[in-house]
């Protein structure tokens, strides 16, 4: 039995989140967490496979058609292997879409594809999970390292794989803390990061463009291995969030017991209610941030980044 079988990365917003559906930039991590995606052919319908696999399958094989590429329709059974938490905002989905697409690509036509393909067809799963999803989630798991991302239309969409490394500096003092699950989807906080905007648009508009800045800023402080730069752009990008309406009261509260530790923002598409998924977390003093997570039994990951997007495993 041949078994066809691809992984791909989590990612994490470093900054970016909500701008991004408009036009602004999203400067995204991937991170060492995989989604793995095995395939193989079976004689049988699976009966119980999963409404996403299905539906996955379906467009790939119109892709397949609509490009007049030759493929081979035929029955599969399949196993998905995740690291990654699920509705926390580390792009599960997006991961999820990635490997899933590569693998059943591969299993249709019998071949490897490239990223960029793989890519765009994972995108339109993206748009099924998501409504008005960016794009910038499957791009990072697709491509690995650190990514800069712009949508500024749905035909034109810049992705910019950065040559440099987040510094050592920076890197080995962050943190992915949970803050709770949020009651929400990252759908459903679109949505209501639109509302916000055609109520009230030019406020939005301003807070958005802030965002980008503090987006740009991001960028400049890794490449100058500024940290305290890098700490007041977490800081920035925190706020703003909250005054977009994604941050829940519990997070602001766990946040604000967090500061003798260091800094931290939401990562992703946040929460009102409870909770707001993961944050991303810089601080200078290890020990005693791990001990009080460990005693308030709060979830955590040290930062890890995974310079490989999609890849075939053997």
């Amino acid at each position: 039995m041949k078994i066809i079988s691809y992984s791909a990365p989590a990612k994490v917003i470093f900054s970016g989140e909500h701008a991004v559906v408009y036009g602004k930039p999203g400067l995204i991590a991937a991170l060492d967490l995989r989604i793995k995606f095995k395939v193989w052919e079976s004689k049988t319908v699976k009966q119980n496979a999963h409404p996403n696999v299905v539906t996955m399958a379906k467009i790939i094989k119109e892709y397949l058609k609509k490009n007049s590429i030759p493929f081979t329709d035929k029955e599969f059974d399949y196993e998905i292997i995740s690291d990654i938490p699920v509705g926390k905002h580390l792009g599960s989905s997006a991961s999820f879409s990635v490997a899933g697409v590569a693998s059943l690509l591969d299993f249709y036509t019998g071949r490897e594809w490239d990223k960029e393909t793989i890519n765009n067809v994972a995108y339109l799963m993206e748009k099924i999970f998501h409504v008005n999803a960016s794009g910038a989630d499957p791009s990072t798991s697709c491509f690995g390292g650190l990514v800069f991302f712009r949508k500024e239309f749905e035909f034109l969409k810049t992705i910019s794989a950065l040559s440099f490394k987040i510094p050592k500096s920076i890197d080995e003092n962050l943190y992915i803390i949970d803050s709770g699950q949020p009651q929400e989807t990252t759908g459903e906080m679109v949505q209501m990061v639109g509302k916000k905007y055609n109520k009230n648009p030019e406020l939005t508009e301003n807070i958005l463009n802030d965002i980008e800045k503090t987006t740009k800023r991001m960028v400049v402080s890794l490449i100058k291995k500024d940290e305290q730069f890098f700490i007041q752009c977490v800081i920035d990008d925190q706020i703003l969030l909250d005054m977009l309406g994604v941050v829940s009261k519990s997070t602001k509260n766990l946040l604000k017991q967090l500061e003798p530790f260091g800094v931290g923002k939401v990562t992703g598409g946040g929460g009102a209610k409870t909770g707001s998924g993961y944050l991303l977390f810089f601080t200078n003093d290890k020990n005693g941030l791990e001990k009080f997570l460990r005693n308030n039994k709060i979830k955590y990951i040290k930062f890890c980044q995974s310079y490989t997007g999609v890849k075939k495993e053997l």
